[in-house]
């Protein structure tokens, strides 16, 4: 009876295991039409002001309230995802062509080459990244390109060491030599042969990296330190609405909840990604 049992919860939670991924993959495309088309799904202009209706409850066609300028909430939260998600997009895409061609070229050539990018690594991966972030674009201005900049040069180094790492397994492998005996040049080698095989890696720090910057861009703006300039951000969002708590509570809730939301499904997303890639180069 119990073995009856058993064999009958297995496939539902195998069901709730791959729900997951799914639901976060939705959530996270769901995400992408609001980068894509997010001020033209509001339902509101996310600039209007009202400054007689001021900080409201949702209600009065207003589906989130309106701030203490009277602009509609919703509408800026569907306006401010590209802000929130474009810069980190920019920094991991950065990282991954940075990291992943340093990291194999260090791995394949070895040598003077491999020190060099491993003293350049230690050195930038000692310094606090955010901030020195917030010291510079506090500096220099206010600037959301800076901080994307910024961050892509201070959170290479993990991707480069993780791709060397990596890539150093597989040059050791015979496949290498056999592509170096052919005449095979070192950029078509590292790219058609190492790349395939560190994919699994590859794919899991570029979702890694975008949340870790999701985040950290986020913090930014929060603080006040850098923001897209006449765009509506979440972080900027979740710190003017802070202190308007009692009067309209989905000011930061909503902000907050879309970020964790957006790194959860990003990092879910990553680790399912890289057990289907590691699985098919196995079962390959």
């Amino acid at each position: 009876m119990q073995d009856d049992l058993a064999s009958v919860a297995r496939p539902a939670t195998g069901r709730r295991i791959r729900f997951a991924p799914l639901l976060s993959a939705a959530f996270l495309l769901l995400v992408a039409i609001g980068v894509i088309a997010g001020k033209w799904l509001a339902p509101r202009d996310p600039d209007a002001q009202d400054p007689g209706l001021s900080v409201t409850m949702p209600g009065q066609g207003h589906l989130l309230g309106t701030d203490q300028l009277g602009r509609d909430v919703f509408s800026q939260l569907l306006a401010g995802t590209a802000a929130a998600v474009i810069g980190p997009l920019a920094v991991a895409l950065g990282c991954v062509l940075i990291g992943v061609s340093l990291g194999m070229a260090a791995a394949y050539f070895g040598g003077v080459v491999d020190t060099l990018v491993n003293r350049l690594a230690d050195l930038v991966y000692a310094l606090p990244a955010l901030l020195i972030a917030i010291v510079v674009v506090g500096v220099v201005g206010g600037g959301y390109w800076i901080s994307v900049g910024l961050l892509v040069v201070l959170s290479v180094p993990a991707q480069i060491r993780l791709c060397r790492s990596a890539a150093m397994v597989q040059v050791r492998l015979p496949y290498v030599d056999a592509a170096r005996t052919a005449g095979l040049s070192p950029m078509r080698t590292m790219v058609r042969h190492v790349l395939p095989n560190i994919l699994p890696i590859v794919v899991t720090t570029f979702l890694l990296d975008f949340v870790s910057t999701l985040i950290a861009m986020a913090a930014l703006s929060f603080l006040g330190v850098t923001g897209a300039a006449g765009n509506p951000d979440w972080g900027t969002m979740l710190a003017n609405g802070q202190p308007l708590v009692a009067q309209n509570p989905w000011l930061s809730i909503t902000p907050a909840v879309l970020i964790i939301a957006t790194a959860a499904s990003a990092t879910l997303l990553g680790d399912t990604a890289h057990e289907w890639l590691t699985n098919k180069g196995t079962a390959r």
